[in-house]
């Protein structure tokens, strides 16, 4: 019969076989505090909305709720590339580092191998990765794999935070393998002065009504105060963990953040079905692609509703921030979403047209007449929030339909 401190040792290689950067163990109690500041954040309204694990706070911090009986956790950490390959020359979204592959599908393969090994010892074991089932941060700092950092992700010692978290939940009493990790961000608060939206407003505390990544994944407009800020992101947003000392470091060390790759063809993205859209996506791809050609090539990411209305609706705002006005096809895209029959993508189209300095082509063009389009116009009038480094109106550059550059 295998004894409990050889079945850990046996996971824990188990884990470091099939490719997990980090892995441990611990005891699979209650997360109280968490379960605490989770039901506190969301009375106060930090949550901006957000479901996830807010959703049921009672479940997500209680591991015997996925899996009655349950007495460990094995807890593993997969690092991701931080090698992000220069801007196309065509206009292109960003898109965060987690989300440019698959790594969380990596991860619960690698936690998948692990959980078998226990039921071929003859214990229950599940898998929760991503799934809102379990607080996996709270569960990584338990088992020693690092510590709360003032951005809220989890720092690993040395290496930063450009990891995925998840873990396997069992009825096998494994102990805990590692001691914690003390608190290494010291005075240390590059993280919330370096927030585009000061979204982090205390250390370790999220105002989710303040975070680009989670707007971008929220139905409704994007909030006008905050499309300027969203610059060329077109899905998540890295800027805490850029400026991170120990991030920065293992991007230097372990990948070349910023630095490495070759300038490519921004992605048309993968063919319908593949679902890996690389660090830069097409914004003119995006904003004339079918339905299933967007769900397609980025139905992976998080999409309200699985709409992919809302996808164009991010890529209008990033538009507005990173085109060239002079360039035609930008004022065709426009005019197509002006002369559409959705409200919420025309309102978006006009804010991207006034961020361009093409107030005066929509108003030549009439589309100030849409009563849409004029709520829009006159919250920019109100003070909305647009670029103020761009020329007043440089609509006379470019009649609608021409393209110099098509």
């Amino acid at each position: 019969m295998t004894t409990t401190s050889t079945l850990a040792e046996e996971v824990l290689e188990v884990g470091r076989r099939v490719g997990l950067d980090e892995v441990a163990t611990c005891s699979a109690e209650p997360f109280t505090e968490a379960r605490r500041l989770l039901e506190q954040r969301r009375d106060e309204g930090l949550h901006g909305g957000m479901q996830f694990t807010y959703r049921n706070p009672a479940r997500s911090t209680d591991p015997s709720a996925t899996l009655p009986g349950a007495r460990s956790l094995v807890v593993g950490a997969l690092r991701y590339d931080t090698d992000v390959p220069p801007p196309p020359p065509a206009p292109a979204g960003r898109v965060a580092r987690y989300a440019t592959e698959d790594h969380y599908g990596e991860l619960r393969r690698a936690l998948t191998a692990v959980r078998d090994h226990l039921r071929a010892a003859g214990h229950r074991a599940v898998v929760v990765a991503d799934d809102n089932a379990l607080v996996d941060r709270a569960a990584a700092v338990r088992a020693g794999i690092g510590w709360y950092g003032k951005s809220s992700n989890v720092l690993v010692p040395r290496r930063g935070s450009w990891f995925v978290l998840g873990s396997v939940i069992t009825d096998a009493e494994l102990g805990a393998s590692r001691d914690p990790v003390p608190d290494g961000c010291g005075a240390c608060r590059r993280c919330l002065d370096g927030c585009p939206t000061g979204a982090i407003v205390a250390p370790g505390v999220v105002d989710a009504g303040r975070c680009l990544s989670w707007h971008l994944q929220v139905t409704g407009d994007f909030p006008r105060q905050h499309r300027a800020a969203l610059g060329d992101r077109i899905y998540g947003c890295d800027e805490c963990q850029e400026v991170c000392p120990p991030s920065r470091r293992d991007a230097r060390d372990g990948g070349t953040a910023g630095d490495g790759g070759a300038a490519g063809d921004a992605v048309p993205v993968a063919a319908p079905g593949a679902g890996a859209p690389g660090s830069w996506v097409d914004l003119r791809w995006m904003l004339t692609a079918s339905d299933d050609e967007l769900l397609g090539a980025l139905g992976r990411w998080y999409v309200p509703r699985r709409d992919p209305r809302y996808l164009r609706r991010n890529a209008l705002v990033v538009l507005g921030n990173t085109a060239d006005p002079t360039a035609g096809w930008v004022r065709d895209v426009l005019a197509g979403h002006l002369d559409g029959d959705d409200d919420l993508l025309a309102r978006h189209a006009a804010w991207a047209a006034c961020a361009l300095g093409l107030r005066g082509w929509l108003e030549e063009g009439g589309w100030d007449r849409r009563p849409a389009v004029a709520e829009e116009l006159a919250a920019v009038d109100a003070g909305g929030d647009v670029p103020d480094d761009r020329p007043a109106d440089v609509s006379a550059r470019g009649a609608r339909g021409e393209d110099e550059g098509r």
